[in-house]
């Protein structure tokens, strides 16, 4: 019988198992540590991107905070402007009513039929006094008037028959009132005045 000595054999196999283990574990150790450097690299990446990208966000807001900040400047500017072309618009019309309301008083006078002897202002309301060759065109002349832009509430205040003896004519002398622009204007602007005291 012949007797074959196994033991150098599995010795031999038994280093060949641990080789090939302490093989498979570097080799795992050496793609974990390669999968960990990509991954770290990957992130170093986005990280530097990200941050380049909060960077250049940082520069636009920057430069829309000046954007904002000089848009109310104008802004301002644009509201005082305004302020002041109502001011000056309304200097203007001061100005420019008195001529635009005797243009009216004289657009409504009948030619040759009416002459006006005296005008008259007092807290807005107009005193005309004059003379009509008869009460239809008084009447007439009240119409007119009551069309008028800057004038309002006409009224007859008396009528009466009278006698120019330099040429020997029967006229009717009349006296009446009218209100004007500025009075509504100042009444409006005082109630505001009120109303906002209240407040």
């Amino acid at each position: 019988m012949i007797k074959i000595n196994l033991l150098p054999f599995r010795a031999e196999r038994k280093k060949e198992n641990i080789r090939k283990q302490v093989s498979i574990f570097l080799l795992s150790v050496f793609f974990f540590l390669a999968a960990a450097i990509y991954f770290y690299m990957d992130l170093s990446r986005k990280s530097s991107r990200l941050e380049k990208t909060k960077q250049e966000k940082k520069k636009e807001l920057a430069s829309y905070k000046k954007t904002d900040e000089e848009l109310r400047r104008i802004q301002k500017i644009l509201s005082e402007t305004r302020a002041k072309l109502k001011v000056i618009q309304r200097l203007e019309l001061n100005k420019t009513g008195p001529v635009r309301l005797l243009d009216e008083i004289a657009e409504a006078v009948p030619r040759e039929k009416l002459w006006l002897k005296s005008l008259s202002e007092n807290k807005g309301v107009l005193t005309l006094e004059g003379s009509a060759m008869d009460n239809d065109t008084v009447a007439r002349f009240m119409t007119n008037l009551e069309k008028a832009k800057y004038i309002s509430a006409v009224d007859l205040k008396s009528t009466k028959l009278a006698t120019l003896s330099d040429v020997k004519l029967n006229v009717s002398d009349f006296v009446l009132t009218c209100k004007i622009y500025s009075f509504k204007e100042k009444t409006e602007t005082t109630t505001k005045k009120k109303k906002k005291r209240r407040k």
